[in-house]
Parts: C-alpha cells; structure tokens; sequence
C-alpha cells in the first residue's frame, strides 16, 4: 500500500484537478491517502505559476516537500500543475530532486507515474494543454457543503498582463449533456451548492456551439432537483448578456452573484490590456445587472501598478470604485510574467506605488463592504452551514462565495445544524467583512 499526501496550491480550476487525480489514486487499491506529509511515501504538489507570490509560494513548498525525503518517510516527489506546464525545462534543471514531472494535460497518468518514480525510473512528462474533462472520470470530493464544475478549460481572451492562455491554451468547453451529468451525479452525493468555473464561464462554448452557451447550460443545470444553490464565477462583464442577465432573474437556483473582473476602468489602460469595452460600457452592464435584479451582489477584482497607469488612471478607478460600490472585491499588484505582451511595456510602476495604490482601493473598499453589511441588519437570508468550531456554527449566504467572501457566525448554544444543510438565518451584527447571525428555523 503505497501512502501518499497531496497539495493543492491556487485556484479552484487547480482544486478540481487535485479531485480529479484523488479519483485516479483511491480507485486504485495499491493507494492509500494520509493527511500527514511526515507519513506519506510520496509527496504530490499541484501548482500554481499564474502571478510571481503564486510561483514563489509553489517553489518553496516543492523545497519543503523535498526536505521530508531526508527527515521523514518520503521517497518520491511529484510536481504537477501550472507552474509545471510553464517551467518544466527550468524545474527539471534548478531543482533535479524532483522525481517526476506532469503538466496539466496528463494528470490522469498519476498512478503510473508514482509507482515508475518508486521504482527509480525516469518518468512523467509534460503534454500540449487541453485536458478532456468528462463526467465518467473519478473525482473525490473533499466537502460536503459546495462544489466546483469546470465548464470548460483554456481562454480566448489574450489580456496582455495574463500567462493563462499560455499555460492552459485555448477555450475548450464540455457539452451541456456532460456538464450536466456530472452535476447530476454531485447532486447524488449530497451536496447543495454548484459553483461553476473557467477561465472566463462568459465564453463556454464558444468553440463547440459557436456562441456562448453559458445561458442555456445554467437553464439545465436549475432543472436538477437536488442542486439549491447555483454560482458563476469568472464572467468577463464584457461578454455578459441580456440573455444572460435574464436566466439569472428568472431562475432562483441561480445566486444572484455576478463575479466580474474588470481589473481597470481606465479606457487608456484597459486598452493595454487588450480587455474590450470602456468606464461607460462596464457602468452599463452594471447598471442593467441591478436594474434587473435589485437585490444582485456584484464582485470584481482590479490590478493596480499596471506599465503606464498614471495618477489620473488610478483617481478615475477610486472614482469608478466609489461610484459603483461593489459588494465584493479584491486588489492584485501587476505581476509582470514573462511571455506576456506587457512583460515589456513601460513605464513601469514602482513596486512601492503599486502597493499602495493596492491600499488605498482596500481602504475605501472596507467601507463600503461595511456600509452594506449594515443594511443586512435585521434582514432574514438563507445561509448555508460550512462548519463549526467550539462557539458558533461558521456559515456563508447565498450572497458569498467560500473563501473569499464574507463568513457568518451563529452561536451554537445548543442548536443541532447539519454542515452542507441550508437554513434561514437573521442578521444580527455587522463588521467589514464579517456577520453574526440566529438561525430562525432550525429545520433544513
């Protein structure tokens, strides 16, 4: 029995791989999974090498790992991953320690690759990006509350700040039949909660129906019985749709959740980035979001310190940001990515001006975040239970995706509540980026 201890670094497209390879190796019964890295035989790290913190994060856990095969009980380290896809050459030849490299192509080759690692050979591989996701292939949930469904692999988009349609290659979309078998069969397992992924979900099925079908497949997916709660994530807001806006107002399996990252409003800078549309065009679809559906929590994401982002370009985005109030958002700092176009575009920013222009944006955000956690004060909304520790129950709404958004805290005091049940909770505090709440039926 071959024990082995697997680390998923990133994003959740990275997270359904990692469920995916946990399917290949239980359903094998020479595997066993631990917890434990300073028990297990081998070591898995699947990485991330989208932005430079996520390479150098990626790097020091592959070292670390590699150091239990000296103090511990591990013989064999598999990388896999991003950074992997990227960087095979430069790995192979920086830290030789490595026993095995795969890509993100050939994952599901991962028994073989350990036990051929185990047996001293050289092995593994790195293939041209397109895995073919499907329904029929294992994949081990880790929660009982929330799932990812990857809708389709790969971006068309070429932002010319991002390495993504390098490392993944082009839009690869699965059919709306598979999709939602496989919804289906996450339905049967008990989970509640669908979160649909991609690169950009916007461009599903581009390449396979020669339009979006993002609309049509969220339809399908609202008819699946078990399935409560439906959430999109990673829609360019330039590509977002009457069509779409309208499933969303229509089915109520679907959060009114719109994750929409515009990373500048800048026309100028927006421009240098090769992302399509204006301040003007993006207030419009926002304004025909909430116009539709008055009660929908928008989220987006922004860079700071991208080549050539002047003080007028970064007082028009804090103007923008103030104006629109967004629910939810984060900050990155431009990452400058080798084999990306604005790897070379100057000017650059400093490193110091980017960091705060970073603070400043989270400043003014943590206000607004505030502001509107307040008038969620009294308010009755469904939350879903995630877990518990010794005080409160650790719950999340339909308004917040895991992880990443807000967490609601409801005392225990003697409740019995099912992790991965869907309840309705009062508000009853409110902080920045936190809630407390009372549930008001105790019955699912």
């Amino acid at each position: 029995m071959i024990k082995y201890s697997l680390m998923t670094l990133g994003c959740p497209k990275n997270e359904v791989d990692s469920q995916h390879m946990n399917g290949f190796l239980r359903g094998e019964k020479d595997f066993k999974y631990i917890d434990d890295f300073k028990e297990a035989e081998v070591i898995i790290i699947n990485t991330c090498g989208f932005i430079q913190d996520a390479k150098e994060e990626s790097i020091e856990t592959i070292l670390t790992a590699l150091s239990y095969k000296e103090r511990y009980n591990c013989k064999s380290v598999i990388v896999t991953g991003c950074l992997t896809q990227r960087y095979s050459e430069e790995l192979k030849k920086d830290i030789p320690e490595i026993d095995a490299i795969l890509g993100i192509s050939n994952f599901d080759e991962i028994a073989a690759v350990i036990k051929e690692s185990l047996e001293g050979k050289e092995t593994g591989g790195i293939e041209e990006a397109g895995f073919n996701y499907s329904s029929t292939l294992p994949r081990e949930l880790d929660n009982e509350v929330y799932a990812y469904l990857k809708i389709a692999e790969g971006c068309n988009n070429n932002c010319t700040y991002c390495s993504i349609p390098q490392i993944r290659g082009r839009v690869k979309s699965r059919s709306i039949a598979d999709v939602k078998a496989e919804a289906e069969k996450i339905a049967e397992s008990g989970i509640k909660e669908l979160i649909i992924i991609a690169q950009d979900t916007t461009q599903y099925g581009v390449d396979i129906y020669g339009r979006s079908a993002l609309a049509p497949l969220l339809k399908q997916l609202a008819e699946i019985e078990d399935i409560k709660w439906i959430r999109v994530l990673y829609s360019y807001p330039e590509f977002i749709t009457e069509e779409l806006i309208e499933v969303f107002a229509k089915k109520d399996k679907i959060c009114n959740y719109f994750d929409l990252p515009i990373q500048h409003s800048s026309e100028k800078i927006r421009k240098l980035m090769n992302r399509k549309g204006n301040e003007k065009d993006i207030a419009n679809i926002i304004n025909k979001i909430r116009n539709k559906i008055p009660d929908a929590k928008l989220r987006t994401s922004l860079i700071t310190g991208f080549p050539g982002e002047s003080e007028e370009d970064f007082e028009q985005l804090k103007s923008f940001v103030k104006k629109h109030k967004f629910d939810r958002l984060g900050v990155f700092e431009f990452s400058r990515e080798e084999g990306t176009a604005a790897y070379n575009f100057e000017p650059r920013v400093l490193e110091n001006i980017k960091s705060e222009r970073k603070e400043e944006i989270m400043q003014l955000q943590q206000e607004i975040s505030l502001a509107k956690n307040k008038e969620l004060v009294g308010r009755t909304i469904e939350v879903i239970i995630e877990d518990q520790d010794q005080d409160n129950y650790l719950a999340r709404s339909r308004y917040d995706s895991p992880e990443i958004d807000n967490q609601i805290y409801i005392p225990i005091e003697g409740k019995e509540l099912q992790i991965g049940e869907i309840y309705q909770a009062v508000i009853k505090e409110a902080f920045h980026y936190d809630l407390t709440g009372e549930i008001k039926d105790e019955h699912a």
